[in-house]
């Protein structure tokens, strides 16, 4: 019975860490989709012909891929002053040094047009996942990201 036990261990352990999911958590920013705030939790899969959002409540929206116009790509950087001040209080070297750190936050739009119905969003992406959507965007749809930070307007 030890061994039978020992063997369904060994088999099980193994499978419930390949068992999570393939999505992306990201943060809704803002955009044309119905019933969404921005600062919404989601989850974006990228699937073979079409990427969907999904929150807690069921899907949000699927957009086939070969629908989508442009994928962008840009960041916000700013530096941490409020925590540096919050630091400053009880030392003020860690403070003046939490100062000079910078915070980055990055973002990914999509745009979409499908018949007579177009949309867009854009949507906040964890710092360790940004490049896996921006690749998996490009790679699922055929389009190549555009950097908006290297955009610039002249007038």
């Amino acid at each position: 019975m030890n061994k039978f036990l020992a063997l369904a261990l060994c088999v099980a352990i193994p499978l419930t860490a390949f068992a999570g999911d393939n999505g992306y958590k990201v943060r809704y920013d803002g955009g044309s989709i119905a019933d969404a705030k921005a600062g919404t939790g989601m989850k974006l899969f990228i699937d073979s012909n079409q990427v969907r959002l999904v929150r807690e409540k069921g899907e949000v929206i699927t957009i086939p891929a070969s629908a989508v116009t442009e994928i962008s790509y840009g960041q916000d950087v700013h530096r941490r002053v409020g925590a540096a001040i919050g630091l400053a209080v009880v030392s003020l070297g860690i403070g003046a040094l939490m100062a000079l750190t910078k915070s980055k936050k990055h973002f990914v739009g999509l745009t979409w047009a499908e018949g007579d119905k177009k949309g867009g969003f854009a949507m906040q992406c964890d710092k360790n996942d940004y490049r896996g959507v921006l690749a998996g965007l490009e790679g699922v749809t055929g389009k190549k990201a555009v950097d908006s930070d290297a955009m610039t307007v002249k007038n």
